[in-house]
């Protein structure tokens, strides 16, 4: 992740997926399988993660917990979830954004 990288994206009119995790947490790890297979599906779709210890990062986005996925469309935050690990709901969610 970086902030140029995303603000580019949005720039650029494309659809961002956010990914924050921890090394520790399960749920991340699990959610982190379901993005990576998103993110061969949906080729058109920016997809990016960071380690929520990179607060600054987390700031600038407004996330607080790991386990965390946003998606921003036309620079707008259009989804936010905390802690969902079945695939058909975050994929629903990234297909909803289109």
């Amino acid at each position: 992740f970086s902030k140029e990288i995303f603000n580019k994206a949005q720039s650029e009119g494309k659809i961002v997926v956010i990914n924050s995790w921890n090394k520790y947490c399960t749920t991340c790890s699990k959610q982190a399988k379901i993005l990576n297979k998103a993110e061969k599906e949906f080729k058109d779709i920016v997809f990016l993660s960071y380690e929520q210890k990179k607060r600054d990062i987390a700031e600038f986005l407004k996330i607080d917990y790991w386990t965390t996925i946003v998606i921003y469309k036309n620079n707008k935050e259009v989804y936010r979830s905390m802690g969902k690990t079945k695939e058909e709901d975050i994929f629903l969610a990234i297909k909803s954004s289109i």
